[in-house]
């Protein structure tokens, strides 16, 4: 079985930067076990499968060792192959995904993505996770993610958080975010996953459904530029729409070919 493949690295617009992520485009699903397998080969943060429903999209996303509830930049990346490489005719596209229905719009040069706002809520984290970061955070709130307001972009940028004990928690399928005011975009961040292959994720879409409304709200604008600060860094343009996130950003493919198969009867 020949199955066609793109890596993308999205919320970029340079190879090399953003998050990578793998798109496999189907006919029909593969057996879940046979996708879990493709995206441990694959071994990029996350690879994206979708099959045509009508005029829609079914999508659903892996890490190498997870199926994940949600994914912005796997997201982004497959509108991006949608968009550029499959129908250049797209102007907006619907994914059917397990976090409910997700828009998205094709623009000359961004696509933005409508998810699910999550606004995180104040909460006590667990002793091993404040034990792992070296700073003290000023907030900790949680959705999906656990999340670390600190006191500012310079502490965000010298986090070496200590993997040891945060691989000490399960937090699947979520993971903890260190968050700051920036000092040219309106926020920066970065993100950790425990227990994951890819410890830190470049770019993570899909936190920024948690970020976004908290930051709406302290600084009290819809519209914001957003910078993580990963080696790789990613930009988003991000706003807030009621109970939706809206997430835009760029992307650029990097690798175009086929997968070769040969499935179990």
């Amino acid at each position: 079985m020949r199955l066609p493949i793109f890596q993308v690295d999205a919320f970029t617009e340079r190879v090399f930067g953003g998050n990578p992520a793998a798109v496999c485009p189907l006919k029909e699903w593969l057996p879940d076990t046979v996708m879990q397998r493709i995206a441990m080969e694959n071994a990029v943060a996350e690879t994206a499968f979708f099959v045509p429903r009508g005029r829609d999209y079914a999508i659903r996303w892996f890490t190498p060792e997870i199926e994940m509830d949600l994914c912005g930049h796997a997201t982004l990346a497959t509108a991006h192959v949608i968009a550029r490489h499959l129908d250049r005719s797209v102007e907006s596209l619907r994914f059917h995904s397990n976090s409910g229905e997700l828009f998205v719009r094709i623009d000359a040069e961004v696509i933005t993505l409508d998810f699910p706002s999550r606004k995180p809520e104040p909460a006590r984290a667990p002793a091993l996770i404040l034990e792992a970061f070296p700073s003290k955070p000023v907030e900790v709130l949680k959705a999906r993610d656990y999340v670390l307001v600190f006191e500012d972009e310079a502490t965000i940028r010298r986090l070496a958080p200590d993997r040891s004990l945060l691989d000490r928690i399960n937090l699947d399928p979520g993971g903890v975010v260190a968050t700051a005011r920036g000092r040219d975009v309106d926020f920066v961040s970065r993100y950790f996953t425990p227990q994951a292959s890819i410890f830190e994720d470049p770019v993570t879409g899909s936190a920024h459904c948690s970020l976004v409304p908290y930051w709406a709200e302290k600084l009290g604008k819809d519209s914001m530029v957003a910078m993580q600060l990963s080696p790789r860094t990613g930009t988003l343009y991000c706003q807030q729409q009621d109970d939706r996130v809206l997430l835009a950003g760029k992307a650029v493919t990097y690798l175009e070919g086929h997968l070769t198969l040969q499935l179990d009867d």
